[in-house]
C-alpha cells in the first residue's frame, strides 16, 4: 500500500483567517496536481501562530470556526489536516481537523501545552484528553501537535490507538541549533513507538519570532528521509510504501552564519511586509552594527525600499564617513548626510544655565544620540518608512545604548546577536558579495561620542563580555559558576550588575528578531524593580 502525503510548509499571517484559508486551498490544489493523497498544514495554520491574546476573544474563535467550515467546501478532493483554534462546550483547544469531501472528518485536540521560553499556551487552551488516529488509503495515521512529541507519552498513546505513522503539526520558532534539537526529540519518540514521523513546520516572521520551516520526515530507525528548505515556503510530497517513508528531497542544514542571516532577512521582510510599511530607514555610523543591519534590510526589501542616513558630529572620524559612502556605493541605496553640529550647539546654548558649573559627561554624549534619534523618527513620520535600530545583544545586555537615541525606532534587527556573532555574520555576508568595506570589520568599534572613544574603554573585551552574557542570561548560570569557568570575578561582577540595572531600558526597546535560545523579549521576564543580588 502506497500513501503520498503533501507537506505544506506555509507562511501564515496571524489574524488573516480568510487569507490563510485561501493559501491552504492553493497549496492543496498544487498538492493534488502532484498526485498527493492528503496534505498536512502547520500548527494553527488557519489563524497564524502565535495569536496571543486574540485567543481570549470569543469572536476570534467564531471567525475561525466559520472559515474552517467554509474551507471544507473549497478544498480539492484530497483530505487536508488543518491546524486551528477550537472553542467547544466552554473550553478552548489548540486543534487540528481533517477536512475531506466537504466535511470535518476528525478533530484532534493538543494534549501537551508548552508554557516555557516564548510559549504560554496554558494561558489560552485546555489540554485535550484523547488520541486521534485517521485512516487514509488504508494507512492508520496518528496526529500530534508540536509539544505533544516534546513530552514522552502522547506519541506512544497514538501508537497504542493503532497508528502506523505519526503526523506532527508544528509552529516551532527558530533559534541556533533548533533543528538538531527537534530531530533528537523525535528520535526519542521513535525509540519507544517505532513509528515513522512526518513533521511539518511553519515558516515566516511574526514579531520577534522567526519560524524556519525545515520540515522533515524520519523513518522508523530515526533516519532522515526528507528535509525541506529553511526560511522559505515549500510543498513536497513524501511517499509511504508498506509503512516505510521513501527517500525524497533533502536540503542540508546551512552553517550557523548564513542560517542566522537568512533568519534576519525573513524577519525583516515579514515584519515590514505584513505590517504594511513601505520601506526602511537606517542611521549609519560607519560601524559594524549599522553596516550589517543595512545589508539585511537591502537583501530583505530591495535597495529601492531602503534609505540610509549618516548624521556626523564633530567627533565622527573621516574614515567613518568614507566607509559609509563606499558601502552605499556598493549597495545602491538612497543616502543622505545630515550633520548634527548645529543641533548640538543649540542644545548646549539652551541648557548652558542648567549645566553651569558641571563638567561634561555622558549627558552630552546621550544628547548626540537623541538628536540622531529625533532626525530618524522625523524622517519616518514624514515618509512612513520604518526606522530599523542597529543595537546588538551585547549592548542591550549591559545598557550600552541610549533611550530615545540609538534605541529609537520600530524594529531591532540584530537585537539578539552578541557582538562577536555580528562580526561572524558580517564576514560571511562578504563572502557572498563584498558589500561591507573591510575597514568597518577590522577597526575597533566606537560610539564616536567623544574624542578617541572605543567600546572597550568602558566594557570588557567582547569575547569576554559575550561569554558572560550568554552564560548568565541564556543558561541561567550563577556568577560563581561563570567565575569557575575561568572568567575574572571583576568582569563577572561588572557585567551582572550592568545586566541588572539596565532592565528598565530593555523594556522600552523595540521588538527585535530572536535567534538564540533566549532573547530579551518574551522569554526574558525579569522585574525592573528588583533588590535581589546574586551570591558570590
Amino acid at each position: 500500500m502506497s500513501l503520498k502525503i503533501a507537506i505544506a510548509q506555509m507562511n501564515a499571517v496571524v489574524g488573516d483567517i480568510v487569507g490563510n484559508a485561501a493559501r491552504i486551498v492553493d497549496f492543496a490544489r498544487r498538492a493534488r496536481e502532484r498526485g498527493a493523497d492528503a496534505m498536512l498544514t502547520p500548527e494553527l495554520a488557519l489563524c497564524g501562530y502565535p495569536p496571543e491574546d486574540l485567543l481570549l476573544r470569543e469572536d476570534f474563535y467564531a471567525a475561525c470556526a466559520a472559515e474552517l467550515a467554509a474551507l471544507a467546501g473549497k478544498l480539492p478532493d484530497i483530505p487536508v489536516l488543518v491546524g486551528h483554534p477550537l472553542e467547544e462546550a466552554g473550553k478552548r483547544f489548540n486543534a487540528a481537523t481533517l477536512l475531506g469531501s466537504g466535511k470535518m472528518l476528525a478533530t484532534y485536540r493538543k494534549r501537551q501545552l508548552p508554557n516555557a521560553e516564548v510559549f504560554d499556551e496554558k494561558r489560552y487552551f485546555e489540554p485535550g484528553e484523547t488520541s486521534c488516529v485517521v485512516t487514509i488509503k488504508g494507512v492508520r495515521c496518528g496526529i500530534n501537535i508540536c509539544e505533544d512529541v516534546w513530552q514522552a507519552g502522547t506519541a506512544d498513546q497514538a501508537r497504542d490507538a493503532g497508528a502506523e505513522v505519526l503526523f506532527v503539526l508544528n509552529a516551532s520558532p527558530y533559534h541556533i541549533g533548533k533543528q538538531a534539537l527537534r530531530a533528537g526529540i523525535l528520535r526519542e519518540r521513535i525509540e519507544t513507538t517505532g513509528l515513522p514521523v512526518i513533521y511539518v513546520n511553519l515558516v515566516g516572521g511574526q514579531d520577534e519570532l522567526v519560524f524556519d520551516g525545515g520540515s522533515f520526515v524520519l523513518d522508523a530507525r530515526g533516519e532522515v528521509c526528507c528535509q525541506l528548505p529553511k526560511f522559505e515556503e515549500a510543498l513536497e510530497i513524501v511517499e509511504i510504501a508498506d509503512g516505510k517513508p521513501l527517500p525524497g528531497v533533502f536540503v542540508a542544514e546551512p552553517p550557523v552564519e548564513p542560517e542566522v542571516y537568512r533568519a534576519l532577512v525573513l524577519g525583516v521582510r515579514d515584519y515590514l511586509g505584513k505590517n504594511g510599511f513601505p520601506g526602511a530607514i537606517i542611521g549609519l555610523s560607519g560601524g559594524i552594527d549599522s553596516a550589517l543591519t543595512l545589508c539585511v534590510a537591502v537583501d530583505a526589501l530591495g535597495a529601492d525600499k531602503v534609505r540610509a542616513v549618516m548624521m556626523p558630529s564633530p567627533y565622527t572620524a573621516e574614515i567613518s564617513l568614507a566607509d559609509s559612502r563606499e558601502m552605499i556605493r556598493r549597495l545602491g541605496v538612497r543616502y543622505d548626510e545630515i550633520p548634527i553640529a548645529p543641533a548640538m550647539q543649540t542644545f548646549a546654548a539652551m541648557l548652558a544655565k542648567e549645566f553651569a558649573g558641571r563638567p561634561a559627561d555622558t549627558t552630552e554624549e546621550n544628547l548626540q544620540a537623541r538628536i540622531r534619534g529625533m532626525i530618524l523618527m522625523a524622517l519616518s513620520n514624514k515618509t512612513g518608512a520604518l526606522v530599523l535600530t542597529t543595537g546588538n545583544k551585547s549592548e542591550m545586555a549591559v545598557g550600552y545604548c541610549t533611550l530615545y537615541g540609538d534605541m529609537a525606532g520600530g524594529f531591532a534587527v540584530i537585537k539578539d546577536l552578541v557582538k562577536t556573532l555580528v562580526y561572524r555574520v558580517a564576514r560571511w555576508r562578504n563572502t557572498v558579495g563584498e558589500v561591507i568595506p573591510e575597514r568597518i570589520i577590522t577597526r575597533p568599534p566606537s560610539a564616536e561620542l567623544k574624542p578617541g572613544q572605543t567600546d572597550q574603554d568602558s566594557l570588557p573585551p567582547y569575547d569576554v563580555l559575550d561569554a558572560i552574557v550568554e552564560a548568565y542570561m541564556e543558561h541561567d548560570l550563577s556568577p560563581c559558576e561563570i567565575i569557575a569557568r575561568g572568567y575574572a570575578e571583576a568582569d563577572v561582577r561588572r557585567v551582572v550588575r550592568l545586566l541588572r540595572i539596565s532592565e528598565y531600558k530593555r523594556r522600552q526597546a523595540p521588538v527585535g528578531i530572536r535567534v538564540t535560545q533566549r532573547g530579551f523579549g518574551k522569554d526574558w521576564r525579569y522585574p525592573i524593580t528588583n533588590r535581589y543580588r546574586d551570591p558570590y
